[in-house]
């Protein structure tokens, strides 16, 4: 289950949703700003509050936007069980290090010219732990 978004961050959220519409309907600036003072009366996005940021986006939908959803995460790779607890600590260390597993795709990619951590075997698996156990101690993690 996803945390709740605060109030800052879905204020955010949705200003970005603005700007993103502001050049998916390639609006020049002068546009941009008449369109925000007729539909919510203020002349920056910044002044906006909740009622007017909604206002304006529903208004952007009306001309066009579309919003578009990000791609969903992958989950943990299945492997043999040989390789499962290979698996586990490097998902342990990308859980510590906050990053997805896309980016151990990426060092298995340029470490083991392999596209997919699933598909490298123990020794190219150890080889990406101890190039995360490295990443670990040069930005002060624990390391296994």
């Amino acid at each position: 289950m996803k945390p709740l978004k605060t109030a800052d961050q879905l204020r955010k959220a949705e200003l970005a949703q603005i700007h993103i519409a502001k050049v998916q309907l390639a609006l020049d600036d002068d546009t941009y700003r008449a369109l925000l003072l007729q539909v919510t009366g203020k002349t920056s996005s910044k002044d906006l509050t909740w009622q007017g940021r909604k206002a304006l986006l529903d208004h952007f939908k009306k001309l066009g936007f579309k919003v578009k959803a990000k791609k969903a995460e992958r989950s943990a790779p299945v492997v043999k069980k040989d390789k499962a607890s290979l698996i586990a600590k490097i998902e342990a260390q990308l859980a510590e290090a906050q990053r997805p597993w896309s980016y151990a795709d990426g060092m298995a990619k340029r470490i083991c010219k392999v596209d997919r951590i699933e598909w490298c075997d123990a020794a190219q698996l150890m080889k990406i732990i101890a190039a995360l156990n490295y990443d670990a101690q040069r930005h002060g993690r624990k390391t296994g």
